[in-house]
């Protein structure tokens, strides 16, 4: 049925296409899926990928940035020269299709573990934070003039945000209590440069080849505010999959990172970047927690769910180790 779909959907952008083939779908969450597909085409197929909220979903839930704005900054990223698929298409109301977007298929590994592990990236690993870093300071140089409309968020206000979602669950964490307690203290409040932030610069949201980074995806999260959130973020130990003594996303250094972003004319402010890693470190614990409570009250008692959900005692674990020497 949605090959049909598509077909007519890109004979109509597409010149000279005539239909499409291999549509899989590759994920699936509670209001998105992921398609990849071939556009046929005379002088040869090409890769392509449908992102969309199929017909009869509702809105975005009001931290995502919505599709028609995450295709609008991802084509931003691109004709800027950053590492992101270039937008095909944005999916109309009469084709059928949804909301979404339609981008061009980049080729490589999101996969962390493989990534970290298998021989085929053994070169690139290397490269990445530093290359990360560039990139990072490219989105973050990007002109708000041209943004979409997006939220604002401040340190404040996500220190709010998560201890009204932590109090939710009525399931006291003494560690959490305790990182809460430091973020207010050590709360950095408003930047002095407000930027566009990713949201979520992170494996899993990271195409990556043989010879580095190739696409930054995903881009539901983004919104203005400190860009050192996207520096802390990557740090988080969660994201490192057991290389705990790379900081990085289990592949680099802080001080590569860095070197990256400053290298591409922007400034690091370390202190502020260490602020948002354990902010980044209890806001994944409480997203853990989140899928517990959802596993344990809610019509959906997947393994998956649980599994995700007993990762908040690791988190507890990540944020005494960052807090101990700062106590």
């Amino acid at each position: 049925m949605i090959e049909a779909d598509l077909g007519r959907c890109v004979a109509g952008f597409y010149p000279g296409a005539s239909g499409v083939a291999g549509a899989a779908k590759l994920s699936g969450g509670a209001s998105q899926e992921t398609w990849t597909f071939d556009i046929v085409h005379p002088s040869g197929n090409v890769g392509a990928i449908l992102r969309r909220a199929p017909p009869g979903y509702g809105a975005s839930p009001s931290r995502a940035a919505g599709l028609d704005a995450e295709a609008t900054l991802m084509q931003l990223a691109f004709d800027a020269g950053l590492p992101s698929p270039r937008v095909l298409h944005v999916l109309k109301e009469e084709e059928g299709l949804g909301r979404g977007f339609i981008m061009a298929r980049v080729e490589g590994e999101t996969i962390a573990r493989k990534i970290l592990r298998d021989e085929e990236f053994a070169k690139a690993r290397p490269l990445l934070a530093r290359q990360l870093g560039k990139v990072a300071a490219g989105i973050h140089s990007l002109p708000q003039a041209k943004l979409p409309k997006l939220r604002s968020m401040t340190s404040t206000q996500e220190i709010a945000d998560l201890g009204r979602e932590y109090r939710s669950f009525d399931r006291p964490r003494p560690v959490f209590e305790l990182a809460l307690r430091w973020l207010a203290d050590h709360d950095p409040g408003a930047s002095r440069e407000v930027t566009l932030v990713h949201g979520d610069f992170r494996h899993g949201n990271l195409i990556i080849g043989p010879d580095g980074v190739r696409a930054v995806l995903d881009w539901e999260l983004a919104h203005l505010g400190d860009p050192m959130e996207d520096l802390g973020w990557i740090c988080v130990n969660s994201w490192r999959f057991g290389e705990i003594d790379k900081p990085v996303g289990g592949f680099g250094s802080r001080e590569d990172l860095f070197a990256g972003y400053e290298e591409a004319g922007r400034k690091v402010v370390p202190d502020r970047v260490m602020f948002w890693e354990v902010m980044g470190t209890l806001r994944w614990g409480i997203m853990c927690c989140g899928m517990m409570q959802r596993f344990r009250s809610g019509p959906d008692h997947s393994m998956e769910r649980a599994m995700i959900g007993r990762r908040a005692s690791e988190t507890e674990i990540d944020l005494l180790r960052l807090l101990a020497p700062r106590a």
